[in-house]
């Protein structure tokens, strides 16, 4: 109940006898454009999961809708609450049993695993992070390792890093980073301690089948995989998402935090937890997704999907030979997107939830040159953006960088960016 009363007002809560029910997420989701990838396929096995989804009736036939029309820019309006509240329900769709809010001490973890080889040892970009030099640094950082429950389970057992000076005694800004695919939480240490030394509590946690929640090198892929066969989890991107919005539960309730400033930021991967996260959760006041904003339906439509089917191709093969397909195609990207993130490629993505995060400030960071975000995928997310921003009369808290000549990879130029975007935007917000 706290979750959605965080998130909802009350009168937007569908109640059961006494608790929030597994609400079922509506049949028909209306995106409202005519293209290929609003066609939705149910999981394998249709009765034993919580939501299905069919084709929605397109804009023009004025059914009940997230979106609607406007006339004059022939453009698409956001009903950004109305997404917010079907995105949880998707979200409670694949829950295991809820259970209250815990947390418990946690060791440092001495070697954290990595789920690639080689194991990588060292990023320019995050050791680039502007941080203030301060005498004995090592000796007043305060570090704090835990566990916070988000479900019933092993997965809903959530590591936390947090990084933050000793001795201050006001509320400080935050900001949750994010790794990216087969990472961890301790790799992302630079940035924790280069934010931290100026000020902010910094924060990072491992994503679903990562670091503390992964026990081998596959754990991850064998969990995308699970999720293609049998519909019962949502390893990519979403099951996070619950995650952060539980994160977001325990950090408003901090002392040292002020909870009106919470940014969130994320690399790849976790600039999609980042994303997702602040679209379905306004309690993340700033939001930062580096190289991880895209548009998964225009890469279906336009032919632009192989390098991020590439990124976890092993999931799309088993789909493939499930489909009795001799290559990957479309059909099958279409088809895994729907079963293990239901409208990724439709109602999420990210033409509806990036404007949806207006008027927080959000910095969209990509490479020009992304394959697995192609920058013209963006043209729509970008422009409606705009629009969203505009009518809030915050067009300045929208932005969106793409950096010349460069593929998918963090730079040193995207870390300075976000750097002084958080410190606009964040320490400026103190009361």
């Amino acid at each position: 109940m706290l979750l959605l009363m965080a998130l909802f007002p009350p009168s937007r809560l569908l109640l059961h006898g006494t608790h929030m029910s597994h609400v079922q997420s509506p049949k028909l989701h209306s995106c409202g454009l005519n293209s290929p990838c609003l066609r939705t396929y149910p999981p394998k096995h249709q009765e034993e999961t919580a939501y299905k989804y069919q084709t929605q009736a397109r804009i023009g036939r004025k059914a009940k809708s997230e979106v609607k029309m406007d006339k004059e820019e022939g453009d698409l309006v956001v009903d950004a609450e109305k997404l917010r509240f079907e995105f949880l329900q998707v979200l409670r769709g694949r829950r295991t049993a809820e259970v209250p809010l815990t947390v418990e001490p946690a060791n440092p973890v001495k070697h954290p695993l990595f789920q690639e080889i080689p194991r990588p040892t060292f990023s320019e970009a995050m050791e680039s992070c502007p941080k203030v030099e301060i005498k004995n640094f090592s000796s007043l950082l305060k570090e704090e390792n835990l566990y916070l429950t988000t479900e019933a389970g092993e997965q809903g057992r959530l590591p936390v890093l947090i990084l933050s000076m000793k001795g201050s005694e006001e509320r400080r800004p935050a900001i949750v980073f994010l790794h990216s695919t087969h990472k961890n939480k301790e790799w992302l240490r630079p940035l924790l301690e280069a934010y931290a030394s100026r000020g902010y509590v910094a924060i990072a946690i491992d994503s679903r089948y990562h670091g503390e929640r992964a026990s081998n090198l596959t754990t991850y892929r064998d969990a995308l995989i699970s999720s293609w066969k049998n519909s019962d989890t949502m390893p990519f991107i979403f099951d996070t998402v619950w995650d952060l919005i539980k994160l977001a539960d325990y950090l408003t309730q901090r002392e040292d935090i002020d909870p009106a400033r919470i940014g969130i930021t994320g690399e790849s991967l976790g600039g999609m937890h980042a994303w997702f996260g602040a679209a379905v959760d306004t309690r993340y006041s700033v939001v930062v997704p580096i190289i991880g904003v895209q548009g998964f339906c225009w890469a279906i439509d336009h032919d632009k999907w192989q390098a991020r089917v590439d990124s976890i191709k092993p999931l799309f093969e088993e789909a493939r030979k499930d489909l009795g397909k001799s290559a990957i195609d479309k059909e099958v990207v279409e088809k895994v997107w729907n079963r293990i993130a239901p409208g990724l490629a439709s109602c999420f993505d990210s033409p509806y939830t990036v404007p949806a995060i207006a008027p927080r400030p959000m910095l969209i960071v990509n490479g020009a040159e992304d394959p697995r975000c192609p920058h013209a995928g963006l043209e729509v997310p970008k422009s409606r953006a705009i629009k969203a921003y505009g009518e809030a009369h915050s067009l300045d808290k929208f932005k969106l960088v793409a950096e010349p000549g460069i593929g998918h990879r963090m730079t040193s130029f995207m870390v300075k960016e976000a750097s002084d975007w958080f410190d606009k935007y964040l320490k400026q917000q103190a009361a």
